[in-house]
């Protein structure tokens, strides 16, 4: 199966051009003969806290019509967004869809990153789904700095790791080239991580999403300026 994963610079708080921009490299990476695409962290709002805190209508559901262009795209997707919960704040959330449209799977990102635990209400699940004869697990950005999740995916028989997250330029970089080699290398799976590029809330996306093979080899690699997509063959 091949996967991508898509990289572009958010549009600040503005769900329809951001569904735009996800659509457009979701046609992309079926052209390629992707069948899965997956997109960084709160792809559908741009990491801007202070606008989600504020403005509950940026707050999804799998079901928001808003939405309709990625459940129509004809591939699987991984999107991650902020979430509407039953409670007062909202979640950093993943919401898998079917090349069909129909919902595979949601996942709440479990361990908030500073600032983000005054804005969000935190996971208490592992995501897990199964597509195409393959397992995933799913994780979201600094849940990737706990080993205890990833080897719960792979224990549980997950092939593929992807991962929607926010690496900037500086110390992000060194992380994300770190982190994920790593994963791949003591879990035995394939990693897939979808990273922004540009500005992005307080920071600036280094880019780089990539892909590595299970033992943490480097399948393939975006820049670090451009809106793109990286598209390689998990098996």
């Amino acid at each position: 199966m091949k996967i991508a994963a898509g990289q572009f610079t958010c549009v600040p708080a503005d769900v329809a051009a951001n569904v735009r921009q996800m659509a457009v490299l979701a046609g992309q990476a079926r052209t390629q003969g992707a069948e899965l695409v997956v997109f960084p962290e709160l792809a559908l709002t741009g990491y801007e806290l202070k606008a989600v805190l504020a403005e509950p209508n940026l707050w999804m559901t799998p079901d928001d019509p808003r939405l309709d262009a990625i459940r129509a795209g004809g591939i699987a997707t991984v999107v991650n967004c902020a979430a509407a919960t039953d409670g007062p704040r909202p979640s950093i959330e993943t919401f898998v869809f079917g090349p069909d449209g129909q919902l595979l799977t949601t996942y709440r990102k479990q361990h908030l990153f500073e600032h983000e635990q005054a804005v969000f209400t935190a996971g208490q699940h592992d995501g897990r789904f199964e597509f195409g004869g393959i397992r995933f697990a799913l994780a979201t950005c600094f849940d990737n700095h706990f080993p205890d999740l990833t080897a719960r995916g792979s224990a549980d028989g997950c092939q593929v790791h992807l991962a929607s997250s926010l690496y900037g330029t500086g110390g992000g970089v060194e992380e994300l080239a770190t982190v994920h080699p790593g994963i791949a290398e003591d879990s035995g799976m394939h990693v897939v991580l979808a990273n922004h590029v540009g500005p992005a809330g307080p920071w600036t996306g280094c880019g780089r999403s990539s892909v590595w093979a299970p033992g943490g080899a480097l399948l393939a690699e975006a820049d670090t300026q451009t809106a793109m997509l990286v598209v390689a063959d998990v098996g």
